[in-house]
């Protein structure tokens, strides 16, 4: 079973590139130096900074936003509803308690910003794999 060893920062950006943001290199400026900045995934380019990675403090914090970790959640559930609930219950407890309960479901509709985005980044991930051809897991 799979759990994320990533940080809060780290998670947000590789579900913000998972979602479709994207950084973008700036024009040098009139001092010389690179510039980057976010662009959303409708095109929208977001405030300059000095480093690829600041740049990605501009995406959304889906690890404590509950509203950018229901945004993550519904993607993860276009993509793969089933893989998705599945990888939420190891988020949430560690295993797969399937069949589930009402009273399990009831549990998993309250988690936490964190678990929504670990079971997303799970369930998007296995999906670009089998994009670019490999297999993955659920």
């Amino acid at each position: 079973m799979t759990q994320i060893q990533l940080t809060d920062q780290q998670l947000n950006r590789a579900l913000a590139e998972l979602m479709g943001y994207t950084v973008k290199e700036l024009p040098i400026g009139s001092n010389g130096r690179q510039l980057y900045a976010l662009v959303t995934p409708i095109g929208r380019q977001r405030m300059a900074a000095l480093t690829i990675d600041n740049a990605f403090f501009d995406a959304p914090d889906y690890c404590t936003d509950p509203a950018a970790s229901l945004e993550v959640q519904a993607k993860a559930i276009e993509v793969d509803s089933v893989g998705y609930v599945r990888n939420l219950e190891i988020a949430k407890w560690k295993k797969i308690m399937a069949p589930l309960a009402r009273k399990e479901v009831s549990v998993l509709l309250n988690a936490s910003p964190r678990e929504r985005a670990e079971a997303a980044y799970i369930t998007l991930s296995i999906s670009k794999e089998d994009l670019n051809g490999t297999v993955g897991y659920r």
